[in-house]
């Protein structure tokens, strides 16, 4: 007993420092080997506010893919690089932690420039800065969750920088979908007979909920339970242990993700509401993508599908991911990746 008690006090004094020298490291990205590679964290100004982006790739000759994380709040420069490591073979892979979230969270944010125009215009003048300093004249977008909801309105507003879109968990129309989510959460607790949970979903009703913040919290939980957010991956787990461990953060940058995510979720959330994308956005002038999770009742499949057989667009396909939820990107990497490839080689000069 005292063997182990000894064992345990070590791991915790490891644990803290390690801990504690996080907030001493300066962040940074480890090398990708070649001498055509690029592995590197920078801070850019967009729309007047500092913000940080990861840029990877083993060869920069590549073309640039943009990742718009979902949330708000929900950023990813912590941990996607344990998921992108074969995308970084073919693309120039960006990862942006967007106004207000993860390492780009501050304190003189002005609120009122929390909205959703606002990180359209943030996301143009990063493709723009992007294409110039890599020397390209189109990126290709990838919007996941409320990063989709910004993204759609990305590629109508500003087709002419856009190679092709990957809509993830995509947004369509945002009142319905939340009222599927609802009743597909108060569907497994009954079969589950949890009073627990039809208790509280109860007690918040069908959406539009009353307080949208707390309400949608609880839903959420609901939901997480029974498979509608995450089926193989955790990550919530993914960027805490991010925020500790990965060198792209460090213990103030832990700080800020935690502070930034709530902050971005109390400002920017809800704007989904009033949207409909079939009706706002029918048609778009560049190919369109959508990778939709089987289990997905966070944004639920369902409209997705229904968003892709209206859209008109010069090019559309939609890959169905059979083992996951809201996260296919991470729940089925491999599959993923081949998905890129091919969208690669679609846009490719014959």
């Amino acid at each position: 007993m005292k063997y182990l008690k000894k064992i345990l006090l070590s791991l915790l004094s490891i644990l803290l420092l390690i801990i504690s020298l996080s907030f001493l490291l300066p962040a940074r990205t480890p090398y990708i080997t070649g001498k055509n590679s690029v592995a590197t964290l920078e801070k850019v100004t967009l729309g007047g506010v500092e913000q940080f982006i990861l840029i990877r790739g083993r060869d920069v000759s590549n073309p640039i893919l943009l990742f718009l994380h979902g949330g708000p709040g929900y950023s990813q420069i912590s941990y996607a690089r344990k998921y992108q490591k074969g995308l970084e073979e073919e693309f120039v892979v960006v990862n942006w932690d967007q106004r207000g979230s993860g390492k780009s969270y501050s304190r003189n944010i002005p609120k009122e420039t929390m909205t959703r125009d606002q990180l359209i215009e943030d996301t143009k003048e990063l493709i723009d800065y992007l294409c110039d300093s890599y020397d390209k004249d189109k990126i290709y977008l990838i919007g996941h969750s409320w990063g989709s909801e910004v993204g759609v309105f990305v590629v109508d507003k500003y087709p002419e920088r856009i190679e092709a879109y990957i809509g993830i968990g995509q947004v369509v129309n945002g009142i319905k979908g939340e009222r599927i989510s609802y009743e597909y959460a108060m569907e497994k607790a009954k079969e589950d007979n949890s009073k627990r949970a039809i208790r509280e979903l109860n007690a918040i009703g069908t959406p539009p909920y009353k307080n949208i913040i707390t309400d949608t919290n609880t839903q959420r939980k609901w939901l997480a339970k029974y498979g509608g957010v995450e089926k193989q991956v955790n990550t919530l787990k993914d960027i805490i242990l991010g925020s500790i461990f990965a060198p792209e953060y460090t213990g103030m940058d832990g700080i800020r993700m935690a502070i930034g995510s709530k902050f971005s979720f109390d400002n920017l959330w809800g704007s989904h509401y009033s949207l409909n994308l079939i009706e706002l956005i029918p048609e778009v002038k560049v190919p369109i993508y959508f990778c939709i999770g089987r289990y997905d009742y966070t944004i639920p499949s369902q409209l997705a599908v229904q968003y892709y057989e209206s859209i008109i667009a010069p090019d559309k396909e939609l890959f169905w991911f059979e083992n996951s939820s809201h996260f296919p990107q991470f729940e089925e990497v491999e599959k993923f990746e081949e998905v890129m490839k091919r969208i690669k080689q679609d846009k490719l000069p014959r």
